[in-house]
């Protein structure tokens, strides 16, 4: 495991409670009545395995991204959770615990930097563990200012895949300080592991006949689609290239308040175009 010093914020296996992040723990256990994380059913320790598989239990298949994402909420000290994949320029959502955890996700997309998208990047954890100050503030000085406005102080980014490619991550986010033990790390990425086996194998086709979609990537693909289709007439009133344009998108979200697939509808939908000045 790497240590904290390699920039990534991966954790030492037991780092010390002295600091914030052991504040942050304690306020997690005042408020979770004594980690039901660290319980199971007859007082021991919680099988992570057992949990995970109860959750997605009986779960229809377009439902398991979120739902694992629920699981997460569940075992870890965090308060939301999303799962994204890696698309051309921009992560793709695929699922989230609820929607303050969901716009968090659209913010770093939207501002094309943040853990999420480092993790992503470098294959491995990316743990900022305290957006208030010190370090993490320092190197997302943008996303940490708006993640402190939605409440969040701590994103935790887990890769998804293997060794060999990194197809998503799992984005977990705290209201305080807080910094993972390597048990806590450990269970985090055996989600993250089920995480990736379970989009990997979803059916593109929902069996369930009441389902209104004919397929659980449907709605995915059309959020994207709709990214694509902006930046492409951006491209051509402009005259400038696809990253550009993307860069533009981004921009002008981000001046507005927006996020990107928000200002991507209107593009595509005419109701919004990007002239020369």
């Amino acid at each position: 495991m790497r240590s904290r010093d390699d920039g990534l914020g991966v954790p030492d296996e037991e780092p010390g409670r002295d600091g914030p992040a052991g504040r942050g723990d304690e306020r997690h256990r005042e408020r979770a009545g004594g980690t039901p994380r660290e319980q199971d059913r007859a007082g021991g320790p919680l099988d992570v395995a057992d949990v995970i598989a109860d959750g997605v239990r009986g779960v229809p298949a377009a439902e398991i991204p979120r739902r694992l994402c629920a699981v997460a909420v569940e075992l870890l000290p965090v308060t939301g959770a999303s799962v994204s994949l890696r698309g051309n320029g921009m992560p793709v959502r695929m699922g989230a615990s609820d929607a303050a955890a969901a716009r968090l996700a659209e913010i770093q997309a939207t501002l094309g930097d943040g853990p999420s998208l480092y993790a992503a990047e470098a294959g491995a954890p990316v743990l900022a563990s305290d957006l208030t100050g010190g370090r993490d503030a320092r190197r997302w000085p943008v996303f940490a200012q708006q993640a402190a406005e939605a409440g969040v102080r701590a994103v935790y980014s887990v890769p998804l895949g293997d060794d060999a490619v990194c197809v998503g991550t799992l984005d977990l986010y705290g209201d305080a300080p807080h910094e993972l033990s390597g048990r806590e790390l450990h269970t985090a990425r055996l989600v993250a592991g089920v995480m990736t086996l379970a989009l990997m194998s979803l059916p593109l086709d929902e069996d369930d006949e009441d389902a209104a979609e004919a397929s659980w990537l449907n709605v995915v693909a059309a959020e994207q689609d709709e990214v694509y289709q902006a930046i492409g007439m951006i491209m051509a009133q402009l005259g400038v290239c696809a990253d550009e344009a993307l860069a533009l998108l981004r921009a002008h979200a981000f001046a507005q308040g927006r996020t990107a697939l928000d200002v991507a509808h209107e593009v595509i939908t005419h109701r919004m175009r990007f002239d020369r000045e």
